[in-house]
């Protein structure tokens, strides 16, 4: 998808001018991707993301109220994902992926998510989270070792960041590694960790060497089976039921120093670029979620009657669903040039703050409008949609809050 600035009239005039002129111009430009638009996706994007909403349609839909009831895992589903070669979707072959790019993955996510929440976040989790670490900084060992299996669908790929006294600020990491002959010592603590319970190992940012800062974060792999390393899940949370979200803690935990992820250092610039990927994830994550939104509003407006006549009918119900229907291609727009960007190595840190930042905000309020067209029945767990709520709020939290997308935004721009 490549996007550039639109023209304006005038400057259309010149152009053609020129172009006229000098007909290498125009051919130049357009192999420089410039003056040129496109908005298609490509044919293997196209059946991704078809094979991903006939199976979320046909297996996932079907089960995802009982997933929030219940609490319980999809093992099955995550099951099919894998037969489908989805879990390693935008890797290498020879790492067991399936040689796709970054936008069919987050295609796959959207549909994903606009069956069940809870199953787009484990997927999105093992993917941006999991794997993406290990192939970006990994060695061949490490990635034939570990990222071949989370390609396979073997185990589930987590990244334990957050600690319950570093979140934004992830800089103020308190968990430690210390060298003792050939190994890492590890201890101390984190939350919130996606994924853990159905990982076999963690990739979790320690500190070092404390008196380099931010510079002494490292990125180490543990075996989650290694003595003194518990995974614990007691989270009553207000959605995503069937998302593992577990507490992770380190007494003594010791690991061989080839475990170490990367350079030592640079865990903390590795972990920024691993979420500026993530982001653009959550954000197709938070469009499916709207989008489903959309979808019960528009099939519940159609079929409740009101005052004689459907409420399709009444302009109040036509405003908010058409201003739904606006954020979603919006949204969708945005998570798209992002995911174009990264793809064609071009810059998308700023793009990709701001997909989740809008994506994020818009699903909470699309939520909320197809709760109130719902009226009484949109408040009770009959109807999806105060599911979709309780899903999408995560989104405005998870991978960077709000907050954290503006100060992104708002530091790209020069302040």
């Amino acid at each position: 998808m490549k996007t550039s600035r639109i023209p304006l009239a005038g400057e259309l005039m010149a152009a053609n001018i020129i172009f006229a002129t000098f007909p290498n111009i125009r051919k130049d430009c357009q192999l420089k991707g410039e003056w040129h638009m496109d908005f298609d996706l490509t044919r293997d994007q196209k059946m991704i993301r078809d094979v991903v909403r006939d199976l979320a349609r046909n297996v996932i839909v079907p089960r995802a109220q009982e997933i929030d009831r219940t609490g319980a895992f999809p093992v099955d589903i995550v099951g099919k994902l894998a037969e489908l070669d989805l879990m390693g979707l935008p890797f290498p072959e020879q790492y067991g992926g399936a040689g796709g790019d970054y936008t069919s993955y987050c295609l796959a996510v959207e549909e994903i998510s606009r069956a069940c929440g809870s199953t787009g976040l484990t997927y999105e989790a093992h993917i941006s989270l999991g794997c993406m670490p290990i192939y970006l900084f990994g060695t061949e060992e490490q990635k034939t070792k570990y990222l071949t299996r989370l390609c396979r669908g073997e185990c589930l790929g987590s990244f334990g960041l957050t600690e319950p006294n570093a979140g934004s600020d992830a800089g103020g990491t308190q968990t430690t590694a210390v060298r003792d002959g050939d190994q890492w010592v590890i201890n101390g603590s984190k939350c919130f960790i996606t994924n853990a319970g159905y990982a076999d190992f963690v990739t979790i940012t320690a500190v070092t060497d404390k008196g380099r800062g931010k510079n002494g974060i490292s990125s180490i792999i543990v075996p989650t089976g290694t003595a003194g390393f518990t995974v614990r899940a007691s989270y009553e949370k207000m959605g995503l039921h069937g998302s593992n979200t577990t507490e992770l803690f380190f007494e003594d935990v010791k690991v061989p120093l080839e475990n170490l992820l990367g350079v030592e250092g640079e865990g903390f610039k590795q972990f920024l670029k691993v979420l500026d990927g993530g982001r653009i994830a959550i954000a197709a994550m938070s469009t499916g979620l709207a989008q489903a939104s959309l979808d019960a509003s528009i099939k519940y407006s159609r079929e409740r009657t009101q005052f004689g006549q459907s409420i399709s009918n009444f302009q109040a119900i036509q405003f908010k669903i058409a201003d739904m229907a606006a954020n979603v291609e919006l949204a969708r727009n945005m998570y798209l040039k992002a995911a174009w960007l990264r793809d064609n190595n071009r810059p998308y840190t700023r793009e990709a703050a701001i997909a989740k930042l809008f994506a994020s905000e818009m699903a909470t309020r699309a939520a909320l409008e197809a709760i109130q067209i719902h009226g009484g029945y949109g408040y009770i767990k009959e109807f999806s949609v105060e599911r979709y709520l309780r899903d999408a709020k995560l989104c405005e939290i998870g991978e960077g809050t709000s907050e954290v997308q503006r100060l992104v935004i708002a530091r790209s721009l020069g302040l």
